[in-house]
């Protein structure tokens, strides 16, 4: 089969490798598409450097083939499977999804909805997973706040606060403003132009370094701040560093401050899937790349000028 094959850090070719086959609970994958994210330049570049000490490969990436958000066909099932069958249309997590095929457990795997296409679909599972899971407990008529709000989580974030009866005021850049009113921020914010302000009973940060100062106080007094991603270009921690001192924090101050590792599961893409049929969630696609230009794929994302989600097509 052909692949995006990735021996070291910092580069990666298209390849051959044996189509792989599934182990105990877990399905092939005939792959149509593959999402992209931040997640998958760290994993390529090896950087910040706490990626390797912590288990990605201390001198090269565990696994050989990049990527993780895919959407495709089942195509063999391995043994204890139960609940999919060869030929079922599938979204969701799995290593190595920058290939014609791919190995996925069906513990990070939903059904796709049918108002989807493979590639709205495999712009889902990560991002809208994490945005998911960042938002749970938000009630009706809440004032939250989204940073980054033109990005994968932050495109989620936007339409999964609003589906909760949230008041969603978002933040990007100026480009983004116009696609971030579309999906349904009833305040949008060009920081290119001017800060947010106001105060909120949440506030997902998806993008940028602010200081943990300046988003407190912007929380009212029991308000929620949960930090997804913070990207600089420091080589050892790479942004990290906000998080270990909220972590620090936290137990200290009235507010909640969270750190979120989100976590690859079926029952939320499921439960995204629900979303997207009822049309309070659409994936917000930028742009396409063939298998052949993953790389490339890889390097807009970095750019950060992407508005909403960037697709591997297979």
């Amino acid at each position: 089969m052909k692949a995006v094959v990735q021996r070291r850090y910092g580069s990666a070719v298209l390849g051959d490798l044996d189509v792989p086959v599934p182990g105990q609970d877990e399905v092939l994958l005939e792959v149509r598409a593959a999402g992209v994210d931040m997640g998958t330049w760290h994993l390529l570049s090896g950087r910040p450097y706490l990626l390797r000490v912590i288990g990605f490969g201390f001198r090269g990436p565990k696994s050989p083939v990049p990527g993780m958000d895919v959407s495709g066909v089942v195509r063999e099932i391995g043994p204890g499977v139960t609940g999919f069958a060869v030929g079922d249309e599938v979204f969701g997590v799995c290593s190595g999804s920058f290939a014609e095929y791919a190995v996925a457990p069906v513990s990070k795997l939903a059904r796709k909805p049918e108002v989807l296409s493979f590639t709205e679909a495999a712009a889902v599972p990560i991002s809208g997973g994490t945005a998911l899971q960042a938002l749970r407990g938000v009630h009706p008529g809440q004032r939250v706040l989204v940073l980054g709000a033109g990005g994968g989580v932050g495109s989620y974030g936007v339409q999964i606060a609003r589906a909760l009866g949230a008041h969603v005021t978002g933040v990007c850049s100026t480009p983004k403003v116009e696609l971030v009113r579309e999906l349904g921020a009833q305040e949008v914010v060009d920081y290119t132009v001017a800060d947010f302000t106001g105060t909120y009973d949440l506030i997902l940060d998806c993008g940028g370094h602010r200081s943990l100062s300046r988003l407190r106080k912007a929380l009212t007094p029991a308000g929620t701040l949960v930090l997804v991603g913070s990207e600089t270009t420091e080589p050892l921690l790479g942004g990290f560093d906000r998080a270990l001192r909220a972590m620090a924090l936290n137990p200290f101050v009235s507010q909640k401050l969270v750190t979120l590792m989100s976590r690859e599961r079926g029952a939320d893409y499921d439960e995204l899937g629900v979303m997207i049929e009822a049309g309070a969630v659409k994936p917000a696609v930028d742009r396409t790349f063939p298998l052949s230009a993953a790389v490339d794929a890889i390097s807009y994302v970095y750019t950060r000028r992407s508005a909403g989600k960037v697709v591997v097509t297979i």
